[in-house]
């Protein structure tokens, strides 16, 4: 098991435990994390799974594919630490993992 965080736009945080081989947006929507909303269930076709990574895992998560770098034109306030969570699958390497969501999704 990975422990991840997910802090919201307000603040709020909220630790999980998230089994390797799932993905951070499957684990949001497991435990009900606010500011996930995953339209399109992971497909990679929405843009409202948009979490900010800390900079300091960039690294261990990872660069977006050109097909996830596409539908973060469409997300909301993006960074150079912008990933889509149903992107990023879980590792032991991850974890400790902290992200945050955006103020509002695409």
């Amino acid at each position: 098991m990975a422990r991840i965080t997910y802090i919201t736009f307000d603040g709020t945080t909220y630790e999980v435990d998230a089994a390797p081989g799932s993905t951070v947006m499957e684990n949001a929507v497991r435990n009900d994390i606010p500011g996930i909303d995953a339209e399109c269930g992971g497909a990679c076709a929405c843009a409202t799974c948009h979490v900010y990574v800390e900079p300091e895992w960039m690294e261990a998560v990872g660069s977006a594919e050109p097909m996830e770098e596409d539908m973060l034109d469409f997300a909301y306030d993006v960074r150079p630490n912008s990933r889509l969570s149903c992107q990023i699958k879980v590792t032991p390497e991850l974890d400790g993992l902290v992200v945050h969501t955006p103020e509002r999704q695409a």
